[in-house]
């Protein structure tokens, strides 16, 4: 045997026990709901945005039922830039009046939406691109947020225009797809009691839809490793008592509190466990879901 072919057969072992590897999790996880927030610098970097579709196809050919929740915040704020339609941001959402929130659902439902159905069928799966208004898939209210005047100590409540938040999802919707063959991909726009549409964080809709279809895993696919603690070293795992210590300790800051938040709601809504994920590594979905080690940090009920 020469040395070539001695390295092609040492590299299809290794092929074979990653399959092995991930054949119990396959089991495990196998019918059961993988909801998938997708955005950030995964959404922007093409090899990433392949590797992606393929990795959702491969979760719904072994037998489980992925559903992908996407945001587009970047692409939202190039569009409005475009349209010299300026953006102001109040606690890291944009402030979204009436002639901004046709740009995002424009941008959202339209470009972003299908441009992820298409990469999904590309890579051999069936993807449907779907919006929170389709079949009343999400219902929503405008969100409310309170913030303390620094010289009065008076909070007052701030006015994010059309930003809502979820108040139901249908998991009927969902179930027409995720008991066939097609992969729902969701748009985080949500409609109002009176038809009005409602910009939705996409962390927080993809948490509202793991509830609701009692998913197994929620990712988060995000723009750092997972959760660092004092050091900058990643926290692996965390229960939700584990959780709250650490925002209370000051561990976690900035934009980290309201993803931790959103795992934090969707296990105590029911979901097995949630995970903060990179997103910018490849193949990142499928390291957590069929190994033993995972990938980034996963949060998990209090024993």
């Amino acid at each position: 045997m020469n040395d070539d072919t001695h390295d092609q057969r040492a590299e299809w072992l290794a092929k074979a026990d990653i399959l092995t590897e991930a054949l119990p999790y396959m089991r495990k996880h196998a019918g059961k709901v993988i909801v998938v927030k997708y955005g950030g610098h995964a959404m922007g970097d093409d090899a990433l945005s392949h590797a992606f579709a393929r990795d959702v196809v491969l979760l719904k050919q072994v037998g489980l039922n992925p559903v992908v929740v996407h945001g587009g915040g970047p692409q939202i704020g190039s569009m409005l830039e475009r349209l010299a339609i300026e953006s102001e941001f109040v606690d890291g959402l944009r402030v979204t009046d009436a002639a901004t929130v046709e740009i995002v659902e424009m941008v959202l439902s339209g470009r972003i939406n299908k441009g992820i159905v298409a990469a999904i069928t590309a890579a051999g799966g069936r993807a449907v691109g779907l919006s929170g208004k389709d079949g009343g898939l999400i219902q929503a209210r405008k969100l409310t947020r309170l913030r303390k005047d620094p010289d009065s100590n008076i909070e007052r409540i701030l006015d994010l225009g059309f930003v809502g938040e979820p108040t139901r999802v249908d998991p009927h919707v969902l179930e027409i797809f995720t008991q066939s063959d097609f992969i729902p991909v969701i748009a985080p726009i949500g409609l109002g009691e009176d038809g009005e549409t409602y910009n939705i964080n996409a962390d927080t809709a993809a948490g509202a839809v793991a509830v609701a279809t009692q998913a197994t895993r929620l990712l988060l696919l995000t723009d750092v490793a997972g959760v660092l603690d004092k050091n900058g070293s990643l926290i692996k795992e965390m229960s939700v008592n584990d959780a709250h210590a650490r925002m209370a300790d000051g561990t976690l800051t900035g934009g980290m509190i309201p993803k931790v938040e959103t795992c934090i709601q969707a296990i105590e809504g029911g979901v097995s466990g949630a995970v903060i994920v990179d997103g910018r590594a490849l193949h990142a979905t499928l390291l957590e879901i069929f190994t033993a080690h995972g990938s980034g940090t996963m949060i998990r009920g209090n024993d």
